[in-house]
């Protein structure tokens, strides 16, 4: 992974350019009224005049900075890359730049401070549970409650617009499904070429249509192997048949947006924190994730919390408490009192190729995988948003 600028920190560009604003962006061009709030509109004023249906794709962990090593394992990728197909830019994913919060921050067009998936893995207010959203089984909490904000595709459906997504049918009815993907119909999709065999299906319902679908191979290759290896560009290779299978079969009247819910960056520095019992005295609770870390300190215990965990991290990380983080504009530039209550009384935002791991209730696998995200540099923030339009 490069240096410089890529491991620099970046803003969340909320109101500008955020996974926030993709979803607002389809429906105005779809015709669905938008609310008093709604994020930015990121297309020039009539780029999509016409379009009567638009697919959304997101390929996980494919950030924005990338893109120049993708481009070694796919000519399509390449073509994007250098502006000789359709239209590239780059927005940011919101915070933490993980997989939960960035597809609710996408699907319901809203930042984490208002849809309330504010961390991978957080502490349950009223009963101090720990829910760990890509395993939620929507048992406890539930998730309307959890996530009440009305989803985009409901939004879309209440105004006649067919919506549909294509994804692996496990998630069907996972808690965070219920949660975000409200409003919509799911057709059922393993592979990149079902993906896209399914998108296109889905494209021709209705009179106006949105398709919402959803790839992991990447962010699972470079998870497992790193970000630049030879899994990783065959993951890259694999995916991006589905965007040429999106392309040959995009109706006229349609476009495709191609997106990620973050980016990703090779660790190399890890924290194990089972290995320092003295960085869980005074900490009934750690949540987020390797690169962001929620701690929730015991009654009074949050100085000397925050004394032994700077001390262990030094320069590695910044630590700071809920409210700097809100008042920082991390999650939104509204953050709710529900929202807010779900974030640790600190929060460790890792720097660098730096990792917190070896937390307790997490599977082993997860001190051990290289490639990681959630935090706030560039490698993980920036995301691509590459529109194409048929015709």
């Amino acid at each position: 992974m490069p240096s410089s600028p890529y491991l620099a920190a970046a803003r969340p560009a909320y109101g500008t350019g955020t996974l926030a604003d993709v979803m607002p962006t389809a429906l105005a061009a779809l015709g669905v009224p938008q609310r008093t709030d709604s994020p930015a509109v990121l297309l020039r004023d009539g780029e999509l005049d016409g379009v009567r249906r638009i697919a959304v794709l997101l390929l996980d962990g494919f950030g924005y900075h990338l893109l120049g090593q993708a481009a070694q394992a796919s000519a399509t990728v390449g073509a994007v890359h250098h502006g000789e197909l359709g239209t590239l830019t780059a927005i940011t994913a919101t915070v933490p730049s993980s997989t939960p919060i960035s597809l609710a921050s996408l699907a319901c067009g809203a930042p984490p401070g208002v849809h309330g998936i504010i961390g991978f893995t957080v502490r349950v207010p009223d009963t101090g549970d720990l829910v760990t959203h890509i395993r939620w089984d929507g048992s406890s909490p539930d998730p309307e409650t959890w996530q009440p904000e009305p989803t985009a595709f409901e939004r879309a459906s209440a105004d006649g617009v067919a919506c549909t997504i294509v994804s692996n049918g496990t998630f069907r009815d996972t808690g965070l499904t219920r949660a975000i993907y409200r409003g919509a119909d799911w057709l059922p999709a393993l592979s990149p070429r079902e993906v896209a065999e399914g998108t296109v299906s889905a494209l021709a319902r209705g009179d106006r249509s949105l398709v919402y679908a959803y790839l992991p191979d990447v962010d699972t290759a470079g998870h497992f192997h790193g970000v630049g290896s030879p899994a990783w560009l065959e993951a890259v290779a694999e995916v991006s048949e589905a965007i040429d299978g999106i392309l040959t079969g995009l109706p006229r009247d349609a476009a495709l947006f191609v997106t990620a819910d973050h980016g990703m960056v090779n660790v190399t520095d890890r924290l194990h924190v089972d290995q320092r019992p003295d960085l869980l005295q005074g900490v009934d609770a750690i949540a987020g994730d390797g690169r962001m870390r929620y701690l929730y300190a015991a009654p009074g215990a949050v100085e000397d919390v925050r004394s032994a965990w700077s001390d262990a991290v030094g320069e590695r990380a910044e630590l700071i408490d809920r409210d700097e983080a809100v008042d920082r504009g991390w999650f939104g530039p509204k953050v709710t009192d529900a929202a807010r209550e779900r974030i640790g009384d600190l929060v460790v935002a890792c720097k660098g190729t730096f990792a917190i791991v070896g937390v307790e209730g997490e599977p082993p696998h997860v001190a051990r995988l290289i490639g990681q995200h959630g935090g706030l540099t560039a490698a993980e923030m920036a995301v691509p948003l590459w529109t194409y339009r048929a015709g």
